[in-house]
């Protein structure tokens, strides 16, 4: 029999990932004694289990604003809140995986993506994270592969794992396929969409391809140059998957050229 009760769909799962803040953050480097700006009061803040892009110019800020997320350096002015805690010192539930995926060459698939929980001391008890954390980057069977027996794209699924396992509530990305050929590039644009659609996490990439940024995010954040400052806020509007031909992402395409200045090359 079926009741009025049973046709209630069931709520969709909370998302796993958590809000970010940012409130009039600006930051600076000090360059033998001469301030250089490199965040110029910048505010926006982001929905938990959103995948939002910062997109510009190479040195504009992009990686220092993700870094400040991180904890790794602390804002020279504003604050920087997630799940509307203000953000400290470095912790595993905010993960930053880079450009290059700094595997330790002597330790195995499975010995790199352990060290987390090496360092937290639970490895014995939670071991079989790293199991369900290499098979969620589609790498069961490399876990004693050693990281030069592995390619580009693998050693950064390596990199993703050992983020993963930490089930962190953040996964901020700075330029992760910068180093990867135009295929495997592709292929692993498509693998991050579905890590981030199965896990709920809070993506923030870092990226100067715009094509990556629009094909990747709900929401592209336009920087202009350094000192950063955002000067677009676009919300692609398309649902998953995606196509690379599809008309409305050139649409997208040529505007954020155009916010960039690169108008003239489209």
């Amino acid at each position: 029999m079926v009741t009025a009760l049973s046709r209630i769909p069931a709520p969709p799962p909370a998302p796993a990932g958590k809000s970010i803040e940012i409130a009039a953050v600006s930051h600076r480097f000090d360059l033998e004694g001469k301030p250089l700006p490199v965040l110029d009061n910048v505010s926006f803040s982001v929905a938990p289990g959103s995948f939002t892009a910062l997109l510009g110019p190479s040195g504009c800020g992009k990686s220092t604003l993700l870094r400040l997320i991180a904890g790794l350096d602390h804002p020279a002015g504003g604050a920087i809140r997630v799940g509307g805690q203000e953000v400290g010192d470095p912790d595993p539930s905010r993960i930053l995986v880079f450009q290059d995926p700094t595997l330790f060459p002597w330790r195995t698939v499975r010995a790199n993506v352990a060290l987390g929980l090496e360092a937290q001391g639970t490895l014995r008890s939670e071991g079989h994270r790293v199991d369900a954390a290499i098979a969620q980057v589609g790498l069961s069977g490399f876990d004693k592969a050693y990281p030069h027996q592995l390619s580009g794209g693998m050693a950064q699924r390596v990199a993703l794992a050992r983020a993963l396992v930490n089930r962190p509530n953040l996964l901020l990305l700075d330029e992760p396929l910068g180093k990867l050929d135009s295929l495997t590039r592709l292929a692993m644009q498509a693998e991050l969409v579905r890590l981030w659609q199965d896990t709920g996490l809070t993506a923030v990439l870092v990226t100067h391809d715009v094509e990556e940024a629009l094909f990747l995010a709900e929401r592209v954040l336009v920087f202009g140059p350094r000192p950063a400052r955002i000067v677009a806020d676009l919300e692609v509007g398309l649902p998953y998957p995606r196509h690379r031909g599809d008309p409305r992402l050139a649409v997208l395409r040529r505007e954020a050229l155009g916010h960039l200045g690169l108008e003239a090359s489209w």
